[in-house]
Parts: structure tokens; sequence; C-alpha cells
């Protein structure tokens, strides 16, 4: 039996080529049309998420995790806005970026802290955890670990990004197996929202709001959950 270590996978892809790939689409460089289409709907996805929070109208009152971080395109926004953020991820090239990013743009860096982290070794305790678009590196029997150590961070409110799976993404997502190359992500893994749901109400969160993004290639459910 060949055991796979899925966190050393993502952690070398995300410090190596991916670094790169992923950088270049949650940044303004020229991209293709793949990747451009899915920077627009990663993007949506966190202006969603911001405007869920400023809508909230108290975002200089909270403290935010961002877990799973990367260059920072949703813990910067957030900290200019008043928000006291911690960012974290698993590569250390991102957490780079996303200092450097920080100290560039924003008027106060110091609302901000990055750190190198697996999700699972994230301490302390905040307002609100996110974690945008990462559970699609890890495969379901990941999940019940993962989501749970989030709840046990968070005081309020978890925020959630995941790839749902039905029955038209499972077709497309085999279709694009089909064209292996040196650009490709990790494996992509899609999870069953009534199972996320399920690892939620155990830990005492319950689902509050909802939202789909759809594009070509960019697929994302987004779930605000609540302690109840």
């Amino acid at each position: 039996m060949i055991i796979i270590d899925e966190k050393s996978i993502v952690k070398e892809y995300f410090n190596t080529t991916g670094f790169d790939r992923w950088r270049r689409i949650y940044g303004k460089d020229e991209v293709n049309k793949v990747q451009l289409d899915i920077r627009e709907g990663h993007q949506q996805t966190l202006d969603k998420v911001i405007g869920w929070l400023s809508a909230d109208g108290n975002l200089s009152q909270l403290t935010l995790c961002d877990a799973g971080c990367g260059v920072g395109s949703l813990s910067l926004p957030l900290a200019e806005a008043g928000a006291t953020v911690y960012g974290s991820d698993i590569s250390e090239m991102m957490v780079t970026e996303a200092q450097e990013r920080a100290q560039a743009q924003l008027s106060d860096s110091s609302r901000v802290t990055f750190e190198t982290c697996d999700l699972e070794e994230i301490s302390g305790r905040f307002h609100t955890v996110i974690c945008l678009d990462v559970l699609i590196h890890y495969p379901d029997d990941k999940m019940d670990e993962m989501l749970s150590h989030l709840c046990s961070l968070a005081e309020s409110r978890v925020i959630l990004s995941f790839a749902p799976k039905t029955p038209w993404l499972t077709v497309l997502k085999k279709v694009g197996e089909l064209f292996p190359g040196p650009s490709k992500t990790t494996r992509a893994y899609q999870h069953r929202e009534a199972d996320i749901l399920a690892i939620f109400a155990k830990n005492g969160f319950q689902p509050a709001r909802t939202e789909m993004t759809s594009t070509r290639f960019y697929y994302s459910r987004l779930v605000e959950l609540v302690r109840g």
C-alpha cells in the first residue's frame, strides 16, 4: 500500500513551480486565457467575502485568520479596511511574497501578520476564520481534521470555499485529466457540500450565507458558518 503525503506534495508544489504560476495568477502579470479565467473567478470569491464583512459594518473591530493566505490577496484588502489580520500558508514562498506586498501596498502594515504554518498548526482565537480555495488540494479523509481545527480557532464564524462535487463538475475534471502538462496544479479534489456542513454541525456551526462562483474553469461554493 502506497501512502501519499498530500501536505508534502502541496508544500513542495507551492514552493517551486506552483509558486510562480499562482503568483502570476493572483497578480497583474500577463497570463493565458485559462489562468485569466481562474484569476477572475477567484477575485469574485474574494469580492464576495469582502462584501459580506464590509456589510456587517464592524471590520475595524474584528480579528481575522486567513488560513491558506497565499500571496495575501484577501488579507491585504481586509487589513487596509481596518481589520486585524493573521495570515498563514504552508508555502514559505507564498508568505514571503505576501509580506513584500504588505510592505508595498498597505498604509499600515502592522495590521497584518504573516506566518509559514500548516493549517492544523495554527493557534490562537479569532473572531472570524477564513479559508478560501484550500480544500481543493486535499481529499475527503483530511476534511474532518482540517475543518474541526478551523472551528476550534473561531469565536463566532468560519467562512469557507470549496469545489463542490457534482456530476457535471466531475465530468469536467475527468476531461481535464486527459490533458496533462507541466503547468497543471496539484490534484484537484471536489467535496460534497452535505459532508462539509455535517462536519461543521458536529462542531457547533450552522450555515448563514452561501454563494456560488462559476466561470469557465473556476467553480467555488462559498459558505459562511456561525456558531449556534
